[in-house]
C-alpha cells in the first residue's frame, strides 16, 4: 500500500470559461511534483466537488491519475449523502488507477452512527479501494465517533481519516482506540504542527496548494520531530494559513494561483471571486512566505 502522509494538497479544478482547463490542471499536478508534495487529493471540496458534475468528477480523476503516473500517491475525492452515488464515484476512482479513496461523512440528512456503518459498510465491501474517512462536523453536522471509528478501523480497507473535528485531544483518543497504525491526517493548516504531536501523520491542505515546497519541508520537519525547524516554518506560513480561509478557500486558493500565474481565477457559482481586501491579505501573506 502507498505512503499517504506528509503534505498532501487537496487540489484545485481549473476552470476557463466554465469548462475545466485541463492544461492549467497538468501544470499545476507537474508543479505539485517537482515542489516535493507528498499526494494530492483530486476532487475534494477545495476541488469545487459540489458543482463539478458526475462525468466531470471521473474525468478529472482520471487525469489527475494519469499526470501524476505514479510519482506520488492520488487520493480521489468520492463522498458524497447518498451511498449510491459514493459507491459509483468509488468504483470510478479504482478503474482510474487511484490509490485511496477520501469520503466525507453524509451532509444534510445527518445518518446516525449505525446509518454511518452502515454507510461506509457498503462501500468497504463493494470496492477494494482503500477508504480515508472525512470528519467534518463544521460543514455536515455529523461527528464519526470515536467508538464509530475504531470499529470502522478494524475494517482491512479504512486505513485513516482526515480529521476536521477541532479537537487535539480527539487525535490522541483516536490514536489510542483505532491503533498506531492508523492514518491521522489533520484538515486544518494552521492547527497541523499540534496536530502531528499528538500523533498525526501529515495535512490534506489547502495552503499546500500555494506554497507546496514550504508545507511539504514542514511536515517532513515535524514528523521527524525537528520541532525548532518546524516552527520556523509554521511562523512563516501562518499569515498565509489565516488569509485562505478568510473566504471560502477554493476562492482564495484560486486568487492566490493566478498571482503565480498557474491557473485563472474561475469558480462556479455559488463561489466568486474574493474581495479586494481579502486579496490585499493574501497578497500580503505570500510576501510574507516569500512566495512573491
Amino acid at each position: 500500500m502507498r505512503q499517504f502522509r506528509g503534505s498532501i494538497p487537496a487540489l484545485v479544478t481549473p476552470f476557463a470559461d466554465g469548462s475545466i482547463d485541463f492544461e492549467a490542471l497538468e501544470r499545476l499536478v507537474e508543479w505539485h511534483v517537482s515542489e516535493g508534495s507528498h499526494g494530492l487529493v483530486a476532487v475534494g471540496t477545495t476541488g469545487e466537488s459540489p458543482t463539478v458534475g458526475t462525468e466531470e468528477h471521473k474525468q478529472v480523476i482520471r487525469r489527475v491519475v494519469e499526470f501524476v503516473n505514479g510519482r506520488i500517491p492520488v487520493i480521489a475525492g468520492t463522498g458524497s449523502n447518498s451511498t449510491v452515488q459514493s459507491l459509483d464515484m468509488m468504483k470510478a476512482a479504482e478503474a482510474a488507477g487511484a490509490d485511496a479513496a477520501l469520503v466525507v461523512t453524509p451532509y444534510y440528512n445527518k445518518p446516525n452512527q449505525a446509518g454511518l456503518l452502515s454507510h461506509y459498510r457498503v462501500l468497504h465491501d463493494s470496492t477494494n479501494l482503500p477508504i480515508i474517512l472525512y470528519n467534518i462536523p463544521g460543514r455536515c453536522v455529523i461527528d464519526i465517533l470515536p467508538d464509530t471509528m475504531a470499529e470502522m478501523a478494524r475494517w482491512p480497507r479504512v486505513i485513516g481519516v482526515k480529521d476536521a473535528s477541532g479537537s487535539m485531544e480527539r487525535v490522541s483518543r483516536q490514536r489510542a482506540m483505532c491503533g498506531k497504525h492508523f492514518i491521522q491526517l489533520s484538515a486544518e493548516d494552521a492547527a497541523a504542527l499540534g496536530f502531528n504531536a499528538h500523533g498525526g501523520t501529515g495535512c490534506i491542505s489547502v495552503t499546500a496548494n500555494v506554497a507546496p515546497r514550504l508545507c511539504a519541508a514542514f511536515q517532513e520537519a515535524s514528523l521527524a520531530e525537528r520541532l525548532e525547524e518546524a516552527r520556523a516554518y509554521q511562523d512563516r506560513l501562518l499569515p498565509l494559513h489565516t488569509a485562505l480561509f478568510l473566504e471560502p478557500p477554493a476562492a482564495c486558493t484560486k486568487y492566490a494561483l493566478s498571482r503565480l500565474g498557474l491557473c485563472s481565477q474561475d469558480l462556479r457559482l455559488p463561489l466568486v471571486p474574493v474581495t479586494s481586501e481579502t486579496k490585499r491579505a493574501i497578497d500580503e501573506a505570500m510576501e510574507f512566505a516569500g512566495l512573491i
